[in-house]
């Protein structure tokens, strides 16, 4: 046995050699490969940046380099995303005939809709409504508000004892979405003196959901000569705003004749699919992925930690960390020597920053029936393993005995495993539970770099990086020669728990189209079996347009209604399913 051993492995030795892949994952080679895509030529990958189709190039090569060949076409699986909105050239404001500039007096934010409305102009003070048993004030109370602008204070009044729990509630969108709620047709915003001394225009850049209605903000003194004629001014409705026993909402003389035009900007991003062909079962596929993309410059809307610092983003950890380690788990499987029995599919998902927009694109276009995926595996963050080794898996419950087969091949001496068993979690596996597909996601965890220009390549553990991988390579060695195949169970939730949700303990039980496909709702990817929406009878594919007669045009409108609701509360749901309306009644 001992001779046969060294034959064999003289001969793997040997046909490593001839194709110059290592039977081993290098740490130095992954140090090349992260600190590569986490340096400055690659600008910080943001999605639809020079950065990130360089970076989708490069990590092609480096997996044909590794052995892989394309899976389709040339490797790339192109898509378009909206990522940006900019001002249109029919933005115009006129109070009481006098014409005001676009960009200098008033601005288009990026949740209003292109729309025109010549109306007058109702004083809502901050645009709050009670919310649960603590939060009683209700600036729209008595007024009359359809087919009229609403004229709202941005922020929440400070001197209010109530004041931090507003504040969760004081976003532009959801108090436009409460002017909507009260029939106003538009809605104009202005800064306070204490919300912005600076009475700064934000112009819109990021791209988000329309709310359905124009939305313009405006200047102190473009509010100043609305209020004109009620003999008020701004400053001094800021002041009566914040007081807890003087409500100072009021309908003006005056009209607003204004439009609003933002266009989105949408911009080309790719997948990169690459593949190892198995030998006796080929159509069965294991998928280990990782996203490439990142949020480019950083700053004021995106997901930064520190938001008014515009600066390369490198994003080592997250996730050029994942993408290394995947490349090099490519390269170690390609020396394995014979196929294996099942064909390894390694996928860099763009867009994950954005809302899992890649991983959803391609679970949407694999060109392969989902069911032919016998497991996914996830690398996000693996690259910052502390002293004592610690690994966290998820979706060790996603099939039967999955747990086991990790534990099997996990060394205690190198890595300390910790487990959730749930399949949804906050990043690209949850798109392939969502098929039915088992996962796994790996992460070494969250650390004081996270979304920071601080996530640079020499902060890696690359040693540890190793361990992650030797114990991966293990389980996808396993699973992919396997007689039998794993059994999708379901774990947990199909949805994510938001800040409303969260807040409340109030959730559908379903799994939302995060990527958006439908204009106008909110499509239900997925209905968990046992819950409000099922047992309501909700079916994977409605599309909800309304919660309570209350319009549901995007995922956020869906979480702020979500917000709204109470545990035991019975509410009606209005859904299109195959192009008809339908009202479910669902109990909570």
């Amino acid at each position: 046995m001992r001779i046969v051993f060294i034959i064999c492995a003289a001969i793997a030795m040997t046909a490593c050699a001839g194709t110059g892949r290592k039977a081993a994952i290098i740490p130095d080679e992954l140090s090349i490969i992260a600190g590569r895509l986490a340096s400055e030529q690659f600008s910080g990958r943001g999605t639809g940046t020079a950065g990130d189709s360089l970076a989708a190039l490069y990590i092609r090569d480096e997996l044909k380099k590794a052995g892989a060949r394309p899976f389709a076409g040339n490797g790339l699986q192109p898509f378009s995303v909206n990522v940006a909105v900019e001002p249109g050239s029919n933005n115009r404001m006129a109070v009481n005939g006098r014409e005001y500039l676009a960009g200098t007096d008033f601005m288009p934010l990026a949740l209003s809709a292109n729309a025109s409305l010549a109306a007058p102009v109702v004083f809502c003070g901050y645009g709050l409504l009670p919310s649960g048993d603590t939060l009683h004030r209700d600036d729209f109370s008595g007024l009359d508000l359809p087919g009229k602008w609403a004229l709202v204070l941005r922020g929440y009044p400070e001197s209010d004892p109530a004041a931090a729990g507003y504040g969760r509630l004081s976003s532009d969108r959801i108090k436009v979405l409460n002017a909507r709620e009260k029939g106003a047709s538009g809605v104009l915003l202005v800064s306070g003196e204490k919300w912005d001394p600076g009475d700064n225009l934000d112009r819109p850049s990021r791209s988000e959901a329309r709310s359905g209605l124009p939305v313009l903000q405006v200047k102190r003194s473009v509010a100043d000569s609305i209020l004109k004629d009620s003999f008020m001014t701004l400053s001094e409705l800021e002041k009566r705003s914040a007081e807890t026993d003087s409500r100072a909402v009021f309908a003006t003389l005056t009209e607003v004749d204004a439009s609003a035009d933002v266009n989105k900007k949408e911009a080309v991003t790719s997948n990169v699919v690459m593949m190892l062909p198995g030998s006796s079962a080929p159509d069965e596929y294991i998928i280990i992925g990782a996203h490439h993309d990142h949020l480019g410059m950083g700053g004021q809307g995106s997901s930064s930690r520190v938001p008014d610092t515009v600066a390369i983003h490198y994003g080592a950890d997250d996730n050029a960390s994942g993408v290394a380690l995947m490349i090099e788990m490519a390269e170690r499987l390609a020396a394995a020597g014979e196929p294996f029995s099942r064909s390894i599919m390694f996928v860099a998902f763009a867009a994950e920053e954005m809302g899992l927009l890649g991983s959803k694109h391609f679970v949407d276009n694999m060109g392969i029936d989902p069911a032919a995926v016998n497991l996914m595996i996830n690398l996000d963050m693996v690259g910052r393993m502390k002293e004592g080794n610690g690994l966290q898996v998820a979706g060790v419950g996603t099939a039967a005995g999955l747990r086991d087969t990790v534990l099997a091949y996990s060394d205690t001496s190198a890595v300390r495993l910790s487990f959730t068993s749930e399949g949804y979690g906050p990043s690209d596996h949850s798109s392939f539970y969502g098929k039915n597909i088992p996962v796994l996601s790996v992460t070494t965890g969250a650390h004081l770099d996270y979304h920071t220009p601080a996530d640079t390549p020499d902060k890696l553990n690359y040693e540890g990086m190793v361990k992650v991988g030797d114990l991966l390579y293990g389980v996808v060695s396993s699973v992919a020669d396997s007689p039998e195949r794993l059994a999708f169970t379901e774990a947990g939730p199909r949805e994510p728990a938001g800040p409303m949700s969260r807040r409340r303990g109030i959730t559908f039980g379903i799994m939302p189209d995060f990527a958006g496909n439908v204009t106008n709702g909110l499509r239900a990817d997925f209905v968990t079996p046992g819950k409000p929406a099922a047992l309501g009878g909700m079916q994977k594919g409605d599309i909800i347009v309304a919660i309570d007669s209350k319009p549901v045009s995007n995922i956020e409108d869906y979480m702020f209604r979500l917000g709204q609701l109470k545990a035991g509360q019975t509410v009606s749901v209005e859904v299109l399913r195959n192009g008809t309306r339908e009202v479910l009644i669902i109990q909570l």
